[in-house]
């Protein structure tokens, strides 16, 4: 059952799998194919695509399904005109960037999550302990 989202919130594979009609396979080939799929990923690998990562597969589903584009076609097509002509200056500034920017994080922000790393870590410590006693 599709579900009901901004068009700002992020997607998983699997909502963004079935909100194109396409398998979730089928995206994880695409990011081996073009470079330009670039989704967040969890330190478990999990994967979250931005609205601009989904204008960009829809474009490229449109282009391989509706226009029978091979995947080299539309390589040679980003690679011709641009990723910005084709999508539109609408995209995040961000979308073209080599590197991530920086997060700044406020003051109190950054300050809740070192207190709960610390806590974090502090568990683990004790984890580790009652595991060795056994």
């Amino acid at each position: 059952m599709p579900v009901n989202k901004s068009k700002a919130a992020f997607r998983t594979i699997a909502e963004l799998a079935e909100e194109i009609g396409v398998a979730t396979h089928v995206l994880r080939f695409w990011e081996t194919k073009f470079e330009q799929i670039k989704p967040m990923k969890t330190s478990g690998g999990r994967r979250y695509y931005r609205p601009d990562d989904v204008k960009l597969i829809k474009t490229i589903r449109h282009y391989l399904y509706d226009e029978r584009y091979t995947i080299e076609g539309v390589q040679k097509l980003f690679k011709e005109k641009g990723l910005k002509a084709i999508l539109g200056e609408e995209i995040q500034k961000d979308f073209f960037e080599e590197a991530p920017q920086d997060i700044e994080l406020e003051t109190a922000a950054r300050k809740i999550l070192t207190q709960i790393k610390d806590e974090l870590s502090a568990l683990q410590t004790e984890l580790k302990q009652a595991l060795a006693e056994e």
